[in-house]
């Protein structure tokens, strides 16, 4: 015998289920809302050395270290970026980085996506063995290397120029851009290159027309990751590098903290600080969106 619920156990119970969705909806916006408060609290404490680096790039000396600390300079200071100008030769290494950051970042994206494509694409004998001493070079310190890299560029006549400083990256990229390469690249469906093959296609017209403009986030990963380790490279350049007029804005700054050792010249060393990070920020503010985009897809399949 079935009981037949009466329309108030109905009420009740559309009451209860009202009751159950807006305190999931309570809950949810909450939680919401305090993650929304911890990244913009974190994102404060982030900016927090980055705006004070850009107030003391505009003050005297003795503003800098005054206390309490003054965060916006009442008599801002332009002046100091060109005080800067005037004690280095603030374009010849500017030019000289940007030579060899977009020489080496050239070859490294041309090399990595094929030898990440080869691994990921492609079928050949020893693939996977050769992969895997690809990844164990990684855990070899780059010091380690550093003596024997430096006898080899010694007898190639290569000491005091930049082609120790780009020409390997023409010669595979680095281990760690073709694994995040090959890691995405795997992640495209095998199905287009059959059907591209069975049209006639070659690989390299698959990798070119078919695989690397699908891949735009990855590359866009890797072209911002190399572009920022060229670009604040030290030690490479003080190893190969001994001319003046081939110093780069990394040694250059360098440079200016020795001169300012003893001397009121903190602000001329922000001013500099500020120049070389200024790039790096207008470059991720125009690529963040395909950055992050590429960092989320890049471990989707391993």
């Amino acid at each position: 015998m079935s009981v037949v619920p009466s329309p108030l156990t109905h009420e009740r119970l559309e009451t209860a289920t009202e009751r159950h969705q807006i305190g999931q909806r309570g809950r949810r916006r909450l939680g919401q809302v305090t993650a929304y408060l911890l990244l913009i609290l974190g994102g404060i404490v982030m900016m927090v050395p980055f705006v004070w680096l850009v107030s003391s790039s505009l003050k005297s000396p003795e503003d800098i270290f005054l206390m309490p600390p003054q965060w916006i300079p009442a008599h801002p200071r332009w002046s100091n970026y060109e005080e800067v100008m005037s004690k280095l030769p603030f374009l010849t290494y500017l030019k000289n980085t940007l030579i060899i950051a977009f020489g080496a970042l050239a070859g490294q994206l041309l090399t990595s996506t094929v030898c990440a494509f080869s691994f990921a694409r492609l079928r050949w004998p020893g693939r996977d063995p050769i992969f895997a001493v690809l990844l164990a070079t990684i855990m070899v310190p780059y010091t380690v290397t550093l003596i024997p890299t430096f006898i080899l560029f010694k007898h190639f006549g290569w000491l005091d120029t930049f082609l120790p400083l780009i020409v390997p990256y023409w010669f595979g990229g680095g281990p760690f851009y073709v694994f995040l390469l090959r890691q995405f690249f795997r992640t495209i469906p095998m199905e287009l290159d059959e059907s591209a093959r069975l049209d006639g296609a070659s690989s390299w017209r698959i990798f070119s027309e078919i695989v690397l403009p699908l891949s735009k986030p990855a590359i866009a990963v890797v072209a911002v990751f190399g572009f920022l380790s060229h670009w604040n490279d030290f030690f490479g350049p003080l190893v190969y590098l001994n001319s003046p007029g081939h110093r780069t804005l990394a040694l250059g700054l360098a440079a200016l903290q020795g001169l300012a050792w003893g001397r009121d010249m903190t602000h001329l060393v922000m001013a500099v600080s500020v120049i070389m990070v200024a790039p790096i920020i207008v470059l991720f503010f125009f690529a963040q969106r395909t950055f992050i985009e590429g960092i989320v897809l890049t471990g989707i399949k391993g």
